[in-house]
């Protein structure tokens, strides 16, 4: 398997993969699948300033993950919101930790300390969602850091999401500047 950047002409395999999560699951709180120019936009933006990772396979792409601004303002650069998706039959397979370790390599080289990620969060058993993503990113390192309940609406029930955060790289009292994707050598 190999790791590469993704491009906009890699939208069609990447909204392919998205689709059963928006459509079966309570993993993605989006209700429409987004048009190819969309995932383009999407992806030629993220390149600007963070990392979008595709692994391929067999001649086709099984997984993306990639890093977005944890928040607008400044002070939050030194930190970043990452996100998982795998093809629904490569599931339990590595494809995901291997996707995070990459972008975790290149973020401390942005100069980012601290990954977080947003779970949507089942409250028993449920037919949309499963604990899955919890156990992944605790696996991966990540702790849970806080709750918010019930405040996601999708397949006419309410839906939890968990924080969970990870350092990456020693916090420094005087950190070198945030260095955006599209410049880092």
């Amino acid at each position: 398997m190999e790791i590469r950047i993704a491009t906009v002409d890699d939208a069609g395999a990447i909204r392919e993969i998205y689709a059963p999560y928006i459509m079966n699951t309570a993993i993605s709180f989006e209700y429409e699948i987004p048009d190819i120019e969309e995932f383009q936009t999407r992806i030629s933006n993220t390149l600007k300033e963070y990392p979008y990772l595709v692994a391929w396979k067999n001649s086709e792409i099984v997984g993306y993950a990639y890093a977005s601004s944890f928040h607008s303002r400044k002070a939050y650069k030194h930190s970043a919101e990452l996100s998982v998706y795998i093809k629904q039959n490569c599931r339990g397979l590595g494809i995901g930790g291997k996707l995070y370790r990459e972008l975790e390599k290149i973020l401390i080289r942005q100069n980012v300390y601290t990954v977080h990620a947003c779970i949507a969060s089942p409250e028993g058993k449920d037919l949309h969602l499963t604990d899955d993503s919890e156990k992944f990113h605790a696996k991966m390192g990540f702790e849970i850091v806080g709750r918010h309940y019930k405040c996601g609406y999708k397949f006419g029930k309410w839906y939890s999401i968990i924080w969970m955060d990870k350092v990456i790289s020693e916090r420094l009292d005087n950190p070198a500047a945030f260095v955006p994707f599209s410049q880092l050598e």
